[in-house]
């Protein structure tokens, strides 16, 4: 059993907390000390951040599952203490994105389990120096989902 996710999804599901108790603090002072009556920026700006903020998590970070172990035959994805295996039989798509961070494998499945039809995973950290950068995993996931369902067919 390998894992093939980020061993820092803690940090990435912690990092909203973070940045939104940073604002609130920065928000909070900007008040007290009363500098958003000289300069109402001081108000709006954490306001804006934390709209763009929210947004940004909601497409980058808001579909994660927590771990992904490779299994030979199989895939044991878990999220939020639910595990669920998924067959490599049962992966129709296998797709490597780098356009938004963090670069992520999305994996389109034949039929929805517990955790939905799509699951994504955040990849570990590394530099892609390639101007096409390409992946193992997803390349090792997508030859062994293809072999998978072609050794299930008649």
């Amino acid at each position: 059993m390998k894992r093939i996710s980020t061993p820092y999804t803690f940090s990435l599901k912690a990092f909203p907390f973070l940045f939104f108790g940073f604002l609130g603090v920065f928000a909070g002072l900007a008040w007290m000390g009363g500098a958003w009556r000289q300069e109402p920026a001081f108000l709006v700006l954490p306001g804006v951040m934390a709209f763009a903020g929210l947004w940004f998590m909601k497409v980058s970070l808001g579909d994660l599952v927590d771990e992904v172990y490779d299994c030979g035959d199989h895939l044991l994805v878990r999220n939020r203490g639910e595990e669920e295996l998924i067959p490599l039989s049962e992966i129709i798509n296998v797709n490597f994105a780098m356009n938004q961070p963090p670069a992520r494998i999305t994996l389109t499945l034949a039929r929805p389990g517990k955790l939905g039809s799509t699951l994504s995973f955040a990849l570990p950290p590394r530099i892609y120096l390639d101007p096409l950068p390409r992946s193992a995993i997803a390349e090792d996931l997508i030859a062994r989902a293809h072999s998978a369902r072609s050794a299930g067919r008649p």
